[in-house]
């Protein structure tokens, strides 16, 4: 690829110009040429390092513009909201050597100044002016108990890591502490968090410019730790490993990685074992040994699976005061396009990275490993209504053995559909226009409920069971086998049976076959209105439902009217939004609420019906309420669970209250206004953020 084939947009996709223009309507392509010739567009670079990565951002201008005007532009492009003073520009040009560059004049139009071919659009670089032989740099306390986030630490030229770590104790009021049990750490928050210790004797202040010299989108999101060359919480490591077979004794663990680390690197003990997940933790007291099982496990394979490897974080109660309610987030960067990959680089600067927890390195069970002795916290799920459900699942199976064992959870919703993120007034989907301190904010002010859950069991007939048995002994060259197939999900959302899963389960394979095409709202709802067209031309399947199927709720036998659908609801909120259950009006069913230990079911008589209940013309067909569900399927059907659809041969579906409860977070409706506060959420390095007047020193902010 050439160095300017692709422009780089300020969201981090990549695209060509005739891309963007394609999507354009007639009217807008006519305006853009017309345009064409009074704007420049400039491709802006934040650094040396994105160029020689070929990352930049584009800025439109008119040609007669200023340098203060393309000044302002590029750092609105990169969300630098400094001084501009401290800030200019420089054009790029190639040359024999390579590139060269040349600060741009304030006095004069910039088309005048450029070297650049007509034709060939201009490259800039965004720069720091660096005029001062002084410096500061923000220091954060790691594991010091003190009561401010941050200091910022004046440095020159020839200031040492050393004197740095000095003059940091004695800021943070701790001067009685040895220095030279302590390090300083560079931490850059960018797509992960990368730490690396600074020497003693290396000069901050150039590795300072260099890092604006670099990228100044990297150098903002880099911070300096001091940190405790020996753990003063203890010696334990904890080292996290995914991606093992599910399902095996410990023994067999033991032998597998053993086989891989050998048995000089053997681990002090196995502290926690997810045997459904194939995942465990391994505790060491040494550093060195416990790094290197690191980096051993990093390059290897098992089962042709790359092995996962993740060095925890310790987090225990004594690190935090009684008076800090701590936060934990999980964010699927899959979720909502950009959107997760977004937020999650939010988040990792607002909070100590280490409550930050990307659900694509091992899902939810490490963050819920490292906070698991802290007695309450929160959660806060960055995600669709399959994460939320995800993380519930982990809670259920670790929950048990941990302090907290119902930690309230709150939503930031991506994606699509978000029918519980709806209900609890975390709206339809996140956009990016609201700020993430507020979402914080809202997290604070949100009130606990209870959430009902549901346990779902599918027990085939006989006849079923024999021919999955005969299937399974074909498969395995087996004369006999004791395989159940009977199937437990828990149930958060809604059950449908028909139409309805019918619609959910092409949906399904659809995404799966392409599940690049599937970020968008408007073209998700495209496709259901293909599929649904599709259905009523072709309705064999689930025709004449309410023949096929019987219903007994508390033990009392339901006659259905014709219906192609049953949609079992335990919040009033599905397909995106819909209220199949409708208003409440007087008739024999009580209102119905998410925790009132009753389910509600509703019949759809066609894919035309689904339509009007999602558009709010009608309601669906309210058949029944109940704690106790017992379905009988006389032929298979399509059925779905939260969304996930599969066929289900004939036989007993039984619908009854879970012992596993949630505990949820809904957005306050009138949200107290502050003034001068900022949220009081936990640092597991640093102290929390402090419910008062915020000083630049005091918000970390």
């Amino acid at each position: 690829m050439g160095l300017y084939e692709r422009e780089w947009s300020s969201s981090g996709d990549s695209k060509t110009e005739d891309e963007g223009l394609e999507r354009r309507s007639p009217r807008e392509k006519d305006g853009r040429e017309k345009d064409k010739e009074d704007y420049e567009i400039f491709l802006v670079f934040d650094g040396n390092a994105s160029l020689k990565k070929r990352l930049y951002r584009t800025i439109s201008v008119l040609r007669n513009s200023s340098v203060q005007t393309i000044l302002g532009a590029a750092l609105k492009t990169f969300h630098i909201s400094d001084d501009p003073k401290n800030y200019y520009v420089t054009e790029a040009s190639e040359s024999n050597m390579g590139f060269r560059e040349r600060e741009m004049e304030d006095n004069m139009p910039v088309r005048a100044q450029l070297k650049t071919p007509d034709g060939k659009r201009p490259s800039i670089f965004l720069r720091y002016r660096e005029g001062n032989d002084t410096n500061s740099i923000k220091v954060y306390p790691g594991n010091l108990r003190v009561s401010c986030n941050y200091k910022n630490i004046q440095i020159n030229k020839d200031t040492t890591t050393e004197e740095v770590i000095l003059t940091a104790l004695r800021r943070f009021g701790v001067e009685d502490k040895d220095p030279e049990s302590f390090e300083l750490i560079e931490v850059l928050l960018d797509k992960g968090v990368t730490e690396r210790k600074v020497d003693r004797s290396a000069q901050p202040f150039h590795i300072v410019v260099q890092s604006r010299r670099e990228s100044l989108r990297q150098y903002r999101m880099t911070r300096f730790y001091l940190q405790q060359k020996e753990d003063p919480h203890g010696p334990s490591i904890s080292l996290y490993v995914g991606n093992l077979p599910t399902g095996l004794s410990q023994r067999q663990y033991e032998k597998i990685l053993l086989d891989i680390i050998g048995k000089d690197n053997k681990w002090e003990k196995f502290d926690g074992i997810y045997y459904e997940y194939g995942s465990l933790v391994l505790i060491y007291t040494k550093p060195d040994v416990a790094t290197t099982v690191f980096n051993i496990l990093q390059e290897s394979n098992f089962d042709d699976k790359q092995i996962l490897a993740l060095l925890l974080p310790n987090i225990q109660p004594h690190m935090i005061p009684d008076y800090v309610k701590p936060l934990m987030v999980f964010v699927n960067v899959k979720s909502g396009g950009c959107q997760g990959l977004d937020l999650i680089t939010s988040f990792r600067k607002l909070l100590n990275p280490h409550q930050v927890f990307n659900l694509e390195n091992g899902g939810p069970l490490p963050g819920l490993y490292v906070f698991r002795n802290i007695p309450y916290y929160k959660i806060l799920v960055c995600g669709g209504d399959g994460t939320v459900g995800w993380v519930l699942s982990c809670l259920d199976n670790v929950g048990q053995d941990a302090e907290c064992q119902s930690p309230p959870m709150a939503i930031v919703p991506l994606g699509t559909g978000n029918d519980l993120a709806r209900v609890l007034r975390w709206g339809p989907g996140y956009t990016g226009g609201e700020d993430p301190l507020n979402v914080l904010r809202d997290v604070i002010d949100a009130e606990e409920i209870k959430l009902d859950r549901w346990t779902v069991i599918f027990h085939p007939n006989e006849k079923e069971q024999d021919e999955t048995k005969m299937a399974i002994a074909n498969d395995t060259n087996s004369a006999n086998t004791t395989e159940d197939p009977t199937s437990i999900f828990v149930m958060n959302n809604y059950f449908g049976i028909g139409i309805d899963a019918e619609l959910c389960l092409d949906f399904h394979i659809a995404r799966e076959e392409k599940p690049d095409k599937f970020n968008s709202r408007l073209h998700n709802k495209g496709v259901y209105l293909k599929m649904g067209i599709r259905r009523m031309v072709n309705r064999k399947s689930t025709k004449d439902l309410y023949k096929n199927i019987k219903v007994e709720v508390d033990g009392k036998p339901i006659e259905l009217p014709p219906v192609e659908g049953i949609i079992i609801l335990n919040i009033l909120s599905w397909g995106s939004g819909a209220n199949p259950w409708g208003p409440e009006r007087e008739d024999q069913f009580n209102k119905p609420t998410h925790y009132d230990g009753n389910l509600e079911i509703v019949g759809v008589t066609g894919v035309v019906h689904m339509g009007q209940i999602h558009s709010g013309l009608r309601n669906g067909i309210r058949i029944a309420q109940g704690g106790h569900l017992r379905i009988t399927l006389l032929c298979e059907m399509p059925v779905q669970v939260d969304g996930e659809p599969w066929i289900q041969p004939a036989g007993e579906v039984i619908v009854l209250r879970s012992a596993l409860k949630a505990t949820m977070l809904k957005k306050s409706k009138n949200k107290i206004k502050r003034r001068n506060t900022e949220p009081s959420i936990f640092f597991p390095e640093n102290e929390p953020l402090q419910a008062s007047s915020p000083t630049e020193e005091s918000t970390g902010l």
